[in-house]
């Protein structure tokens, strides 16, 4: 096993925990970094500094909410109705319940740049100016958004900002605007995260917080790249109507995506349509609970001068919106498709889970599930709370409800009885666990063999790009299986990929969940690729989910394997990511030691999402080679390194690096101790 230098993280341990050296080389050692040789120099990275007044430029904390105009107004819009729009939002109460963006769509701006070649109000329709309504807005305790296109004009022909970028963030920053809404029209056919990264650049040198909210309708995986050029929100889909159909069309195209959200960076369906006219009140309420189990961001798109009490009892549902407000590792996600009924769950950071049972069709039906289904296995019982009704009930694992044509039922899920024996210690195969729930695209999730669509124990062995595995479980995508681990598991190994029986078809994401929070997932494999080695930290969760999605492109020949699955069990504490702590100092190589992204090795929070191997990981510690690290540059003395401004970064090895998943640097993800 090769050895690698280690990130140094000062971290507080607390008061109650033992500091013998002994007792801090086992903590420094779980948050070790593991790097390729790069030139490099020191540098101290402490916590960060707490929010001011005026927070510099950096991810949300959460799904903004909010009010925009297009949905209802189009480019009927004026400042009378801007103003009118932020009094409303305070005085129905919905600013205390949390919203509070008042976002200005199209068609603000007039249709000429002025004499310095920057944007300007449309004289009518804002004779007053924008930053005399950013005045107002903020004087009301709310924020103010904006619009424009990366392009040559908006959707609606007006001046937008393909190459005027710098010019026009300053602007908007002058005028206090908190957010932009950049849209896709008109781009002359460049590529989409160049003119995105321009615009991101271009905002975060303002020194303002502007929320950056990029728009160009799912095409060109903005999923990938929006979050590495500054996006805090990308839209996944076209746009949203007032209709059913177009509610259901967008949802369906959420799934998938849910391992590309983490907190501070979402996807995003469009804005609501609730109040509008165009659903009914049932499909308004699924349509709310849907949009917040996604951490969607809630952006109101209707009348609010006029709304009525029945929509602001959906609006203002405080226990809905704290399931969308929530971060517990994972937006929520489709666990469960049975045609016209549907499971979605989320997990929450107290350790319940919020789930809806979700009815496409006509007529009311009975939707079930298991709160193991849901990734609360290994409890003898369990208290539930009914979102809309408040009505609390409790149950031995089983979920179940009338659900209304185009409805749902949401509930709140929290483990409440005495907790299962967890496995024995010891290294062992999953395929020889009991499992506390598993699902499958075609026939039964097949243990030690693959997958064969009917039967069980009709698919041959199991065999991924050329490798054959004895131990391991074949599945079809979409599947599930869920593990009892009762926090007595410390990691998880396999070798995933698409089993051989279907040659070069197929094509599938892996994910691996612990009490529902992502730990880590592939990219997409397909057949014919060699297996990947997906390592994860397990200590401190009860269940694990081992999931396996399509590609987005259909489930055929969707056969997938995880070879030779193993748990370490034994001796495992609660634990906590090290990125999560307090660190008192970090050294680094090259800019500030990361949390939970890459080292982009300039600015704080210039990387991206970490990944090793072809296996990314929602939580870490990331960092270049430290100058006193073992690891240096050939012919290059110790001690002596160049500085930045001496190396070109071009010049320079792009850094690698890998957060212990184990109390040993040999196993990269990151870290719980």
């Amino acid at each position: 096993m090769p050895q690698y230098p280690t990130l140094s993280i000062l971290l507080n341990l607390g008061a109650g925990m033992t500091r013998s050296p002994r007792a801090l080389k086992r903590a420094l050692t779980a948050a070790a970094t593991a790097l390729l040789a790069s030139t490099v120099v020191t540098m101290i990275a402490t916590k960060p500094a707490d929010a001011t007044a005026t927070p510099q430029p950096g991810p949300v904390t959460a799904p903004v909410m909010g009010w925009n105009s297009w949905n209802r107004f189009g480019c009927n819009i004026d400042e009378n109705l801007i103003k009118a729009t932020a009094d409303a939002m305070v005085s129905t109460g919905l600013k205390a319940s949390g919203y509070t963006y008042v976002n200005i769509d199209d068609c603000w701006m007039a249709s000429t740049r002025d004499g310095q070649g920057r944007l300007r109000p449309d004289p009518v329709r804002f004779p007053g100016g924008i930053a005399a309504i950013a005045d107002y807005v903020h004087a009301r305790g709310l924020k103010l958004g904006i619009y424009s296109s990366a392009g040559t004009a908006t959707c609606q022909g007006l001046p937008a900002s393909l190459d005027h970028e710098t010019v026009d963030a300053q602007t908007w920053a002058s005028w206090g605007v908190d957010l932009l809404k950049y849209d896709n029209c008109n781009n002359q056919g460049r590529p989409a995260a160049q003119r995105y990264k321009a615009m991101g650049d271009a905002l975060k040198a303002t020194g303002r917080h502007i929320v950056y909210s990029i728009c160009n309708w799912g095409n060109d995986a903005p999923w990938e790249f929006a979050p590495n050029v500054g996006g805090s929100l990308w839209r996944t889909t076209g746009d949203i109507n007032d209709s059913w159909g177009s509610v259901t069309s967008l949802l369906d195209q959420q799934a998938g995506l849910e391992t590309f959200a983490r907190k501070g960076y979402y996807n995003d369906p469009d804005m609501l349509e609730v109040g509008n006219g165009g659903l009914t009140q049932d499909e308004n309420v699924a349509h709310f609970s849907l949009w917040s189990l996604l951490s969607s961001p809630l952006l109101l798109g209707n009348d609010l001068r006029s709304v009525s009490a029945t929509t602001l009892g959906v609006l203002r549902n405080a226990d809905v919106i704290a399931v969308n407000q929530d971060w517990g590792g994972s937006q929520g996600r489709r666990v469960a498709d049975n045609g016209d009924t549907e499971v979605w769950a989320k997990p929450m950071s107290d350790g319940s889970v919020a789930t809806v049972l979700f009815n496409r069709g006509g007529s009311a039906t009975t939707v079930s599930t298991s709160t193991a289904a849901l990734g609360l296995g290994g409890s003898s019982s369990y208290t539930t709370k009914n979102l809309w009704t408040g009505a609390t009930a409790t149950t031995s694992g089983t979920l179940s409800a009338s659900v209304p044509a185009h409805g749902v039922v949401m509930f709140r899920v929290t483990r409440a009885g005495t907790l299962a024996a967890p496995p024995a210690a010891g290294t062992l195969q999953v395929s020889d666990l009991p499992w506390l729930a598993s699902s499958n695209g075609w026939g039964p999730a097949e243990r030690d063999r693959a997958n064969g669509e009917q039967a069980a124990a009709d698919g041959p062995g199991l065999s991924v790009g050329g490798t054959t595995f004895s131990k391991g479980i074949g599945v079809h995508a979409d599947a599930a299986v869920h593990v009892y681990l009762g926090r007595n598991c410390r990691t998880f190994t396999a070798q995933v990929g698409v089993d051989g029986e279907v040659g070069t078809n197929g094509s599938v994401r892996f994910a691996v969940y612990g009490d529902g929070r992502l730990l880590g997932f592939t990219g997409v494999k397909s057949g014919g690729q060699a297996p990947t080695r997906l390592t994860v930290s397990t200590g401190g969760y009860l269940t694990l989910e081992l999931r396996v999605t399509d590609a987005r492109n259909g489930i055929s020949y969707d056969h997938a394997d995880w070879g030779s699955p193993t748990l370490v069990c034994g001796g495992s504490g609660a634990g906590t990511a090290v990125s999560d702590r307090t660190w008192g100092t970090a050294v680094n190589g090259w800019g500030p030691a990361e949390r939970d992204t890459s080292n982009g090795e300039q600015a704080a929070g210039d990387g991206s999402l970490i990944t090793v191997g072809g296996v990314s990981y929602p939580k870490g510690s990331v960092s270049t080679p430290p100058a006193t690290s073992p690891c240096r540059s050939a012919g290059r003395a110790a001690g002596s390194p160049p500085s930045p401004a001496s190396t070109p970064r071009s010049a320079r090895r792009p850094p690698a690096w890998c957060s212990a998943s184990s109390p040993t640097a040999s196993r990269c993800g990151p870290a719980r101790p």
